[in-house]
């Protein structure tokens, strides 16, 4: 890790108190850098791209624990269904400390101006969750996967942010369920798609001239 990597993570981690009151913000940087006693101008060239840089470091940042916590899992061993459901539920337990700060977030790639990188951020979730469990696919299947997992972490991020179950065991349980209807969808949008493209050669098979008879 090079000195301005380290620097960046401890910027990040010291803005979080701040975000709950100040957002995903400039400001909430600022108050970083003073609990670190880093200059201000140094704490923004850390992050040129202001709050946005900063929330996506973020992202990144959950990313990367939810994989190594996978890793602990021992991920390699289970079922893809069990490698999908981990990961979600693994990537949200490690935000528990920073609700608020996810809740800012939200309100942050609300605004008309962020939907590009709120896509970027939850592309890279669920192509990193499909990544951990096994998936090397390059066909169609890839966007499909990819496309199904978003809906479900980006529903069941919404439900864990509004959750006051004890153990979050209403999130849990909502996750499983729709883990098992999005599989069970992705089965069925991948026999229409196989057919769909299977369907040019098939129809030339059964209009082909037949051979003359002798």
């Amino acid at each position: 890790m090079t000195d301005t990597d380290k620097l960046r993570e401890d910027l990040l981690q010291a803005s979080l108190g701040h975000v709950a009151f100040d957002g995903w913000s400039r400001t909430a940087l600022r108050a970083a850098a003073r609990d670190l006693g880093v200059d201000a101008a140094l704490a923004q060239n850390a992050f040129p791209g202001g709050e946005a840089e900063l929330i996506e470091a973020f992202s990144a940042w959950a990313d990367g624990q939810m994989l190594d916590a996978l890793e602990k899992q021992g991920v390699a061993a289970m079922k893809v269904r069990e490698k999908i459901a981990t990961g979600v539920r693994l990537r949200l337990e490690l935000l528990e400390p920073h609700r608020e700060a996810v809740r800012r977030g939200l309100a942050f790639f609300a605004l008309p101006h962020n939907g590009p990188l709120a896509l970027k951020c939850l592309y890279r979730t669920v192509d990193a969750i499909w990544y951990a469990a096994g998936d090397r696919a390059t066909d169609y299947n890839f966007y499909t996967k990819r496309l199904l997992l978003a809906g479900v972490y980006s529903s069941t991020l919404l439900v864990w942010l509004n959750d006051g179950s004890e153990g979050r065991v209403e999130t849990w349980t909502f996750l499983e369920r729709r883990i098992a209807e999005v599989l069970k969808m992705a089965g069925g949008l991948g026999k229409a798609v196989t057919g769909a493209l299977d369907l040019p050669d098939r129809l030339a098979r059964r209009f082909a001239p037949r051979p003359a008879r002798r």
